[in-house]
């Protein structure tokens, strides 16, 4: 039986309650339907947007382009329950915890200390997915993008979402989590999230939210020729398993500059396997010079749609990924189901802390929460047409 029909039924039969992760994922919790959608519109009408329980993930995402004329520019699926029972799925515009990016042989200590050894006294071991098992990826097998989040708030341009990890994945301590998502006039879109733990834990959360501003249409099918700009002048320098070395790169005279507007696929020959994945595009993180000038931390654009987004974060650090392993069934509005989303198809930019900084004590850098010391993320999307 497929995975997704077998959740179905169990949902029908009346559900089952969430638990802790271990083969499969725990079946959603049928009292809150977790794929019904919320749509939020701005009083103005320059902006849409459309949620999920599974996740808080972003579904739709509908701005004006330079005709007037609305595109869905995020990618996802026509049918929100496949961000569930898809074991492929690439983690469309989800809440990623409950620490994303990577995290080396899914290993830590508290405090921090590098190659932590599992069994020693105050080390912690999460599971393994991505690399051979050695790396955890985005919070382990069912990290909060594949959990079924509440809602707790709603109005016509904002919903709350609150999400319980009671050691899930194998963490120390319950984390609560809010996450809040808000339109409003003039194209803007902004996710903030809190948490909060009962014991010290690593806490890194992130948006996932993978762009198209062209949506499919033109003729095109990539984002090599949008423009990328980012306020950041180095990026952490990763080994083969796509781990930080806790060395940085500066990016002046490579194909990471971005501190002016350069097309993603201007220097595309250049890009192979700068991540440390044998991949060609981008998989980085580059952290932010954060100057008071800056009118945003990252700038995407493209000429074709006339959209442009101004991304500003209170994170010191953004992943952006071009979906080198991407091969899903693309959304109605996106020209499928008969067509698929492939490699540089979207462009994922993920604003987010150090990548593995629990395994990087060089760097100093605390991403221990605790009772006293909650987590906090923002960041505000805005969009524009250029004429």
């Amino acid at each position: 039986m497929a995975f997704g029909t077998w959740v179905v039924k169990l949902l029908a039969l009346g559900g089952l309650a969430a638990g802790v992760a271990s083969a499969a994922p725990p079946p959603p919790v049928a009292k809150d339907w977790p794929f019904d959608v919320t749509e939020l519109k701005a009083p103005d009408g320059s902006i849409t947007a459309k949620f999920v329980s599974i996740g808080a993930t972003l579904t739709e995402l509908w701005v004006k382009d330079k005709d007037g004329k609305a595109r869905d520019v995020v990618l996802g699926y026509d049918d929100p329950s496949k961000l569930y029972s898809d074991p492929d799925h690439p983690v469309f515009n989800a809440i990623v915890g409950r620490y994303a990016n990577r995290m080396k042989n899914g290993t830590f200590s508290i405090p921090i200390s590098r190659d932590p050894k599992p069994g020693a006294p105050n080390v912690f071991h999460v599971p393994t997915n991505d690399h051979d098992g050695q790396v955890t990826l985005h919070g382990g097998i069912y990290g909060w993008d594949r959990r079924n989040w509440t809602i707790v708030a709603k109005s016509p341009t904002s919903v709350t979402y609150k999400h319980v990890d009671a050691g899930d994945e194998g963490f120390p301590g319950t984390v609560t989590a809010y996450a809040t998502h808000t339109v409003s006039n003039g194209g803007i879109l902004k996710t903030s999230i809190r948490a909060t733990a009962t014991e010290q834990t690593p806490i890194m959360l992130t948006q996932h939210t993978y762009f198209n501003l062209d949506a499919f249409e033109d003729g095109t099918d990539t984002i090599l020729d949008h423009y990328l700009q980012i306020d950041g002048s180095k990026v952490i320098e990763l080994d083969s398993n796509a781990l930080p070395t806790s060395k940085f790169i500066d990016v002046g005279e490579t194909p990471f500059d971005f501190r002016k507007g350069q097309t993603i696929g201007g220097r595309w020959d250049n890009t192979v396997d700068l991540c440390g994945q044998g991949c060609q595009g981008y998989d980085n993180a580059w952290v932010y010079d954060k100057t008071k000038s800056k009118k945003s931390d990252t700038s995407l654009w493209s000429d074709k749609s006339g959209i442009r987004v101004d991304i500003s974060t209170d994170q010191p650090s953004v992943q952006v990924y071009t979906s080198f392993w991407m091969n899903s069934i693309r959304k109605k509005a996106h020209g499928g189901p008969e067509k698929r989303y492939g490699r540089c198809s979207a462009v994922a930019i993920e604003q987010q802390g150090y990548v593995a900084a629990i395994n990087t004590p060089e760097w100093g850098i605390d991403q221990i929460y605790s009772p006293k010391r909650p987590f906090e993320w923002s960041t505000t999307y805005k969009f524009s047409s250029m004429h």
